[in-house]
């Protein structure tokens, strides 16, 4: 097998209706196409999600592929908590690794706490946590293996690691779904954290465009100041899907797209 599933998953915390507080319809868009990925991916049944997540490691000019046995983390809201723990599947992780080296690609692997057991555990970041928190849930026996892209390579080399991805799936004949686990434009709105720039806007309609085309190649010649005018934290985990869809060829299908709060938030499933 190869990649069975794949996915775009924003990650804001109030998507989760235990953490949405006062916004529980703000984002009643967003998370019932979260709740439809959930569906989706289960009857797909992977053995393993790898989730691409910007704000987990930030490794400089370096792929980070997490190499520990287990993943932990919280998230807290208005007094509010949820936590979430998976297994991570190691074996696919040091796959991935050292056929990324073999291709010449910046990656390193990454442990945390211990050489193994249950101490050998990656905090979870939100970028991870609760895409999880839908497509895995708490007493899911599917594995997780995250993986970090870089902002300072090339996007090229990171459509390489999505190539990397896909056919280290294959080879290991495990049924695999992939996250791309990414906001939009973060500059949606003056009073907030960024600031407006209306580069947020025309970057998520770019980004729209490219899943009902199903082509992401457009994202890649955008310009770098474009770029950090609109602030996402999508581009690099778009790249990686790129590379998978160029290997394991897909069609896509836009879920929802909605703005609730300063950045953009987009569902996206992708088929075989």
């Amino acid at each position: 097998m190869t990649i069975v599933f794949a996915c775009i998953a924003p990650h804001g915390a109030e998507v989760i209706p235990e953490l949405a507080g006062g916004s529980l319809e703000a984002f009643a868009e967003t998370r019932k196409a979260m709740e439809e990925l959930a569906k989706r991916i289960r009857r797909q049944e992977p053995e393993t999600i790898i989730i691409a997540t910007p704000h987990s490691l930030r490794l400089e000019a370096t792929i980070g592929v997490i190499t520990t046995e287990f993943t932990e983390g919280s998230l807290e809201n208005e007094g509010e908590s949820v936590k979430l723990k998976c297994a991570c599947d190691r074996s696919l992780a040091r796959e991935i690794l050292e056929n990324a080296k073999k291709s010449k690609l910046p990656a390193v692997g990454a442990n945390f706490g211990a050489s193994e057991g249950p101490a050998s555990c990656m905090p979870m970041d939100w970028g991870t946590l609760i895409p999880l928190w839908f497509l895995a849930g708490q007493n899911s026996t599917t594995k997780a293996l995250i993986v970090t892209p870089s902002r300072e390579i090339p996007l090229q080399s990171l459509v390489q690691f999505g190539h990397v991805i896909a056919k280290t799936a294959e080879d290991t004949h495990k049924r695999v779904a992939f996250v791309a686990s990414a906001d939009q434009g973060h500059a949606h709105r003056a009073d907030c954290l960024y600031g407006f720039h209306q580069a947020s806007r025309k970057y998520d309609e770019i980004v729209k465009q490219a899943v009902k085309e199903n082509n992401l190649k457009p994202l890649f010649e955008l310009s770098p100041q474009f770029i950090d005018d609109a602030k996402p934290d999508s581009l690099w985990q778009l790249a990686i899907l790129q590379g998978i869809l160029e290997a394991t060829p897909m069609k896509s299908e836009l879920l929802s797209y909605q703005v609730p709060t300063y950045y953009g938030m987009l569902c996206a499933v992708f088929s075989p």
